[in-house]
């Protein structure tokens, strides 16, 4: 990394992502909006290109990373896709689901991608800055969200730039992302299929397209996915949940008719409140206030995976 007092910030234009392209392909890192929240980049085929996205982050070796492709054509390249595997893909892609599916052998993607597990996430984007990256540059794209470990996941260019810094060498700034919150993380198993990630497709769209019942949010033990880590998403002080009224010390995220600080959604919104939940947290880390409180959200529909973050936040 070079002196400079922040990294190459530029709004998302045709000469911005031919550099960012550039910039990819020896081997930086770049920040892209994605439909979720906003990605930090680097080719997944360079051990030394995905370990910069780690010291970027102070992202621990056994988190693996979602790799971002183009099309099912060049996913089915890297996995091994089962006829669920495909229902899925043609139901959601591009769009905010992630694929968790044996790697197929002999790719090109680093073993530091899955952690050195046997599977591979993947996901088609649906955002138009990060579909033209991936078709300019060639290249899948190992992109966890941009912002160090453990912290609020980025929905804007500023939120980038002040979690990484100079960590980071390119920032397209695409203005804010539209679901605020990041990819369901489907995994097929042997018999049925687990989420290891909530996220904007809920459950029951999975189940609908499938076309069998799922065996809700389980996990072999191991870290699978990203996201499952016990601590995550946290804004760096204490988290209240299922707060109907502040106290004097606390910053309050509110929720429909509670009142706070800032409002996830003053009409009860859970699409609203999804998008803005990253946002909110940001404001509540960067208030002089010691504690954080956030109103109750109902765990139905996409409000599962907002109250799996919040735990997670609070944990």
């Amino acid at each position: 990394m070079s002196g400079k007092s922040g990294p190459d910030l530029r709004l998302v234009d045709a000469t911005a992502l031919a550099a960012a392209a550039d910039c990819l392909r020896g081997g930086s890192l770049v920040a892209v909006p994605t439909e979720t929240v906003y990605g930090l980049a680097a080719r997944a085929d360079s051990e030394s290109a995905v370990a910069a996205i780690y010291r970027a982050k102070g992202r621990p070796d056994f988190n693996p990373l979602i790799v971002h492709v183009p099309s099912l054509e060049a996913a089915e390249a890297i996995a091994l896709f089962d006829d669920r595997a495909r229902k899925l893909a043609a139901a959601f892609w591009p769009g905010p689901l992630t694929l968790v599916l044996p790697l197929r052998e002999g790719t090109e993607i680093t073993p530091a991608v899955t952690a050195g597990l046997p599977t591979i996430a993947l996901r088609v984007p649906a955002h138009p800055a990060m579909r033209a990256l991936l078709e300019i540059s060639g290249l899948p794209l190992a992109a966890p969200s941009a912002n160090r470990s453990g912290g609020v996941s980025p929905t804007t260019a500023g939120h980038v730039a002040s979690s990484l810094g100079n960590r980071v060498d390119m920032v397209l700034d695409g203005g804010a992302c539209e679901a605020g919150i990041e990819s369901t993380i489907v995994a097929p198993r042997d018999f049925g299929w687990s989420i290891l990630r909530p996220g904007p497709i809920t459950e029951a769209q999975i189940s609908a397209a499938i076309g069998a019942a799922g065996d809700g949010m389980t996990s072999t033990g191991r870290i699978e996915a990203p996201g499952q880590l016990a601590s995550h998403y946290a804004p760096g002080k204490p988290v209240r949940l299922g707060a109907v009224e502040r106290r004097d010390d606390e910053f309050l995220i509110g929720f429909g008719p509670v009142e706070g600080h800032t409002n996830l959604s003053a009409t009860g919104d859970l699409a609203e409140a999804a998008a803005r939940l990253y946002a909110c947290l940001h404001l509540a880390a960067a208030d002089a206030r010691p504690l954080v409180a956030i109103a109750p959200v109902p765990e139905v529909g996409i409000g599962a995976a907002i109250n799996d973050r919040l735990r997670r936040a609070a944990a």
